[in-house]
């Protein structure tokens, strides 16, 4: 079983997708694959080399911006395989100060000086 493309965009409330997701490769999640038969070590093997793998001490963790989640079932043995998009945000701190780091700018017409937002 499959979903097509616009099948998947057209029933997202707030549709996320840009060129810059994928100018990087996307962080690859196995999941029970660690069985000792000599198919799912393959498969496995497979996997891994479809996608360079992560240093990562030296990963920019605002250049991850995918996820692919790879999950093995060994009852009924189908894969799921599901493709995310990954958004890196700011927490603990103010809503203003949100905004500012992610570049959109506020309005600040209700304020009179900046410390107000922050």
């Amino acid at each position: 079983q499959y979903s097509l493309i616009k099948d998947v965009v057209s029933s997202l409330k707030r549709h996320r997708m840009h060129e810059q997701q994928f100018t990087h490769h996307p962080l690859l999640v196995l999941s029970n694959f660690g069985l000792q038969q000599i198919q799912v070590k393959l498969m496995a093997s497979m996997f891994q080399n479809m996608f360079p793998s992560i240093n990562v001490h030296r990963v920019n963790l605002n250049s991850i911006k995918r996820c692919l989640l790879i999950s093995y079932d060994a009852e009924t043995q189908l894969l799921d395989f599901r493709h995310y998009s990954v958004k890196v945000v700011p927490v603990g701190m103010s809503k203003g100060l949100k905004k500012l780091l992610q570049e959109k700018f506020p309005n600040m017409s209700r304020l009179e000086d900046i410390s107000e937002l922050l």
